[in-house]
Parts: structure tokens; C-alpha cells; sequence
């Protein structure tokens, strides 16, 4: 806190410097004036929050130095100091907002008494202005938040049209006259990589940025607002015709710049009919901004009139499929990097590229690597945490440079980054596969004289039948049934050298309860019956 002396006396300004005890107040820093005239001087270059005043001075004494500070610093908390005990004087200074009239020679205890009064009663206001300026910005915010929600509501046909325009009329963001308007859009995933980690958990402040500019420059002519349903897309209304549509984004562009250091690229509709026409007008300017041609410069105003007259289609990343795939499996850089330059030089071969298209090859990309990998089979469900934001399928930015236009370089080490992360997560994949296959066969081993169905492993392992059965014969190169059945028979081998049991108790033994059908199983691997190969082996079963 700051204080200042106003005395025209230089003996009593030093005096009261030395009597108050400035430090248990909180006051870390004490000016001087000799008169009100100076005082007022140091009062605005320094701001203080305490002054402490003589009545009489020469220029400007201390109740018009009093009426000064009450009209224009009402915040300053007074004390006045005098050699006068006069009834004018101190009513003068109660109605003023002095907070106390201390009488020459001062006495250090009531200094400080009115000091701690002074310092108590700044703070307390100094709350309440904290809290009302914070009650403030919440009142501003949720207006801002109620009107966004209002004029997405009116633009997408949600709710009845008069009485949206009504209330946003009462709310002052629309004039009477308006009966057309033009429509522009923008996005926040039409900046780089770069200025959107800036902003990864404010993407909000980024909109607000953003929407402030654009009103500033619109300044009552149009509106900007926050399509409440789609994250991140900002619409702008001019309903003005004075100065042209194009000439105002210009001049919104600059202070975009200068704000964030980048320009944001608009798509825009023609002229519509307000509000019976805005649904439509939205549409076309956000197809003109996810359809604007990313090859070339083209500005930062796109119109839905651009038509792509190439006359091919894009072609989908999932053509590249097993390529990428083949790619990933091998875990080599070079061979990732060989398959992604020849998919980059056919889509710069195409000669058209737009947002839209790097949106549907993200989408692409999340599907494919879905396809590759089923991480609910990794142990515990978890992803190495590079990996995971990849598979979740969770919005890219596009890999475009810091003037919203195509960035080949961005764009291949993405692609490296999502193959080596594919890669990754495949081969803990393969190998956990190969390790919980493993652990089928040591079951089976060791519960081969149990019956046992493929419905029982299944609900043993939380993994579906179909996807044992599959990878069972990928890892063994025979059937599940197969496998069993041959561990049971080389088990029924051993025990048939014991001539004291009986073919019966052998097979329920390892897991037949029919003898037939084990007899059966028996003779189709082995090539003769249970009691062949007994007598093969030379076994006699004694009864003695």
C-alpha cells in the first residue's frame, strides 16, 4: 500500500512519518505533498490508497482537496491532521468520507489507531470490488454463453423464431430493421498444429479472442457468435451494405494477426434472407471453408461459388490399406516412409486437395488403426499414452502451415507418427496374443481329464470363441479340438502300459466319459484300438 503526507509545513510532514508505525499497516511506500495543489499532482501519477491532510494550505487547501478526492478518487481513504478544532472542518470531512479528524500535536496512538482503521476499511472495499468485478465477468460470461446459445438456436431452426428474435432484441444484439444479412464462417481447425497447442485446454479463450475482434470491427454493423453444437466454428452476420462484406473480414484478418499472429480463412455465403434463410446461408459458408482449395494461394475469403473442376473424386486411404498395414507390421522407418511419400505423391498428383478431404483421411486413418488393433486385448487395457490419444479416434488438427494452407512436411511425419504408433501397439498385440495362447495350452494341459468345452475357455480367458479358435490354429497350426485330443490320447497311451486299468477308467481318465467314442478318437490318431496298442506294448492285464 501507498500513503501520502499533504502539509505545508515540512517539521510536521517528517514528524508524522516518524510517529506511524508504516510497516504493521501494511504501507510500504509514504509521498509528501506541501499542498493540496501538489497532492493532487502525486495522487494521480501514484495512485495511493491513503492520504493524510492538513486543512490549511496555501493553493489548494485540504477541504477542497477533501471535495477533489471525494468526486474523483472515492476509493482513497482520508485522515485528516489539523491544528484546528473547528465543527466546520470536521463535518467537512465526515461528509467527505474522511475516516477520522486527528488534532495537532498528534498523538502517536491515535495515529496509528486511525491509520489501522483506514488500512481495515481499504481492504474490506478493495474485497468487494474483487468479488464485484469477478461477479462481473460471470455475468458477462453467462450473457455471452445465453446469446451464443440464442442465435445458434435461431440459425438452426431450434425453438420458435419470434421469440427468439424477440429476446435477442431485449438483449440489444439486433437492430429492427434487418431483413437479410450475409453469413460467414470460420474454425479453429483451419489454424496449424502450433497456435492450437497454444490453446489446447483454452479453446474457449481462443473463441472469445476471436469473437471479440470480429465485434470490435463490426462495431453494430453484424454479429459474431459461437455455434454452440460445433466446438470451435465461429459465424459472423453483416447485415450492412455500406462497406462490402470482404473489405470487413479484411479488416477483421488484421487484427486477428496482430492479436495471435495468424490470419483465419473465412467461407462465406451470398446475401440471405433474415432470419428465414440463415440455416442455409451457414451451410454454404462452412462447405465453401471446408471445400476452399488447399493447393495455391487462394486468399483467406473462400466462396461457396468455387467448384472443383478436376473432375475425380478423392481416393479413399483405405485403397493404401495393406500397405499401411504391411508397413506398420515391419517396424521399419524407411519402409513406412517409402509407402507414405508414394500415397503423398498420388494426392499432389490429383492436383485438389480441401479440409474436407484431410478430415475424411483422419476419419479414415481412426478406422483403419481400429481395424488393425483390438486394444481390449492388451493386459490391463492400457496404451502406451502416445498411443492412445491415436486410437481413441480423438479429433487431429489438420496438418496445415501457420497460413492455414497445406503442409506436406507436417503432413508425412504425422502419418510416420501414426504407422509407428500402429506399429507399436500391434506388436504388443502379437505378442500378448502369442502369450495368452500360451496360456490356453498350459490350461489344457494341465485340465485335459476335465470335460472342457470352447464356451469354458472363452469365459476362463474374457476372450470371444471365434477369436480363440482363430488364433489357436494361427499359433499351433491345429484346432483347439485337435490339440486336446491329441494331449488326451498321448495321456491314455502312457496310461495303457498299466495293464491293473481298465480301457473304461482310462478314458474317463483323460476326459472321455464314452469308451466308444474314445476308442474311437483312439484308433483315428494312433491307427489301431486302446487294446491293440496294449497288446502292442506287450501289457496282460492280470485278474489274479
Amino acid at each position: 500500500m501507498k500513503a501520502i503526507i499533504v502539509d505545508d509545513e515540512k517539521h510536521v510532514r517528517e514528524a508524522i512519518e516518524l510517529l506511524a508505525d508504516w510497516e504493521k499497516h501494511g504501507i510500504t511506500e509514504i509521498l509528501q505533498a506541501e499542498d493540496g495543489e501538489e497532492a493532487v499532482a502525486l495522487i494521480r501519477e501514484h495512485q495511493p490508497q491513503i492520504v493524510l491532510t492538513d486543512m490549511r494550505m496555501p493553493r489548494k487547501n485540504g477541504t477542497e482537496l477533501l471535495t477533489w478526492l471525494y468526486k474523483d478518487m472515492p476509493d482513497i481513504k482520508v485522515l485528516v491532521i489539523s491544528g484546528y478544532d473547528n465543527f466546520e472542518y470536521v463535518r467537512h470531512t465526515l461528509r467527505y468520507g474522511g475516516i477520522d479528524y486527528i488534532l495537532k500535536p498528534v498523538d502517536p496512538a491515535a495515529l496509528n489507531e486511525a491509520l489501522d482503521q483506514a488500512a481495515k476499511a481499504w481492504h474490506q472495499d478493495e474485497e468487494k470490488r474483487r468479488l464485484k468485478a469477478i461477479r462481473g465477468i460471470e455475468v458477462n460470461q453467462m450473457k455471452s454463453i445465453y446469446m451464443d446459445r440464442l442465435w445458434t438456436d435461431l440459425m438452426i431452426g431450434s425453438g420458435n423464431k419470434d421469440q427468439l428474435i424477440e429476446q435477442i432484441k431485449n438483449w440489444g444484439s439486433l437492430p429492427d430493421h434487418v431483413d437479410s444479412c450475409f453469413i460467414a464462417a470460420t474454425s479453429d481447425m483451419h489454424f496449424d498444429k502450433g497456435l492450437l497447442a497454444k490453446y489446447r485446454n483454452r479453446r474457449d479463450l481462443l473463441a472469445f479472442t476471436l469473437i471479440n475482434i470480429c465485434n470490435e470491427v463490426l462495431n453494430l454493423k453484424g454479429l459474431a457468435f459461437r455455434h454452440m453444437d460445433m466446438p470451435g466454428v465461429i459465424i459472423i452476420l453483416y447485415w450492412e451494405e455500406v462497406v462490402p462484406f470482404s473489405s470487413i473480414l479484411h479488416q477483421i484478418n488484421d487484427g486477428i494477426h496482430a492479436a495471435i499472429h495468424r490470419r483465419a480463412h473465412f467461407g462465406v455465403s451470398n446475401r440471405s434472407r433474415f432470419p428465414e434463410e440463415l440455416s442455409r446461408g451457414f451451410q454454404d459458408a462452412e462447405q465453401a471453408l471446408w471445400n476452399r482449395h488447399l493447393l495455391g494461394d487462394h486468399g483467406y475469403i473462400h466462396s461457396s461459388l468455387w467448384v472443383d473442376s478436376s473432375g475425380s473424386r478423392p481416393f479413399m486411404l483405405v485403397s493404401y490399406e495393406e500397405k499401411f498395414r504391411l508397413a506398420a507390421l515391419s517396424a521399419n522407418i524407411k519402409q513406412m516412409e517409402y509407402i507414405i511419400d508414394q500415397w503423398l505423391k498420388e494426392v499432389r498428383e490429383r492436383g485438389v486437395i480441401t479440409p474436407e478431404h484431410l478430415r475424411r483421411w483422419n476419419l479414415e486413418w481412426d478406422w483403419l488403426q481400429r481395424h488393425w488393433t483390438e486394444p481390449e486385448a492388451i493386459e490391463g487395457g492400457a496404451l502406451p499414452e502416445e498411443d492412445a490419444e491415436i486410437l481413441q479416434g480423438l479429433p487431429s488438427p489438420l496438418p496445415l502451415d501457420d497460413e492455414g494452407q497445406i503442409s506436406w512436411d507436417t503432413w508425412k511425419i504425422e502419418m510416420i507418427g501414426r504407422l509407428q504408433s500402429a506399429s507399436r501397439v500391434m506388436s504388443q498385440l502379437h505378442s500378448r496374443e502369442n502369450h495368452i495362447i500360451h496360456d490356453i495350452a498350459r490350461y489344457l494341459e494341465h485340465s485335459y481329464h476335465e470335460e472342457i468345452s470352447l464356451q469354458d475357455i472363452a469365459s476362463r480367458f474374457f476372450l470371444s470363441r471365434e477369436y480363440i479358435s482363430r488364433k489357436f490354429k494361427q499359433e499351433f497350426g491345429v484346432t483347439l479340438s485337435d490339440f486336446l485330443g491329441r494331449l488326451r490320447i498321448d495321456k491314455a497311451k502312457i496310461l495303457l502300459l498299466n495293464p491293473q486299468l481298465r480301457i473304461a477308467q482310462i478314458a474317463e481318465m483323460v476326459g472321455y466319459q464314452d469308451e466308444k467314442y474314445f476308442s474311437k478318437v483312439f484308433k483315428k490318431l494312433e491307427g489301431l484300438t486302446p487294446n491293440d496298442y496294449r497288446k502292442e506294448k506287450g501289457c496282460r492285464l492280470d485278474f489274479n
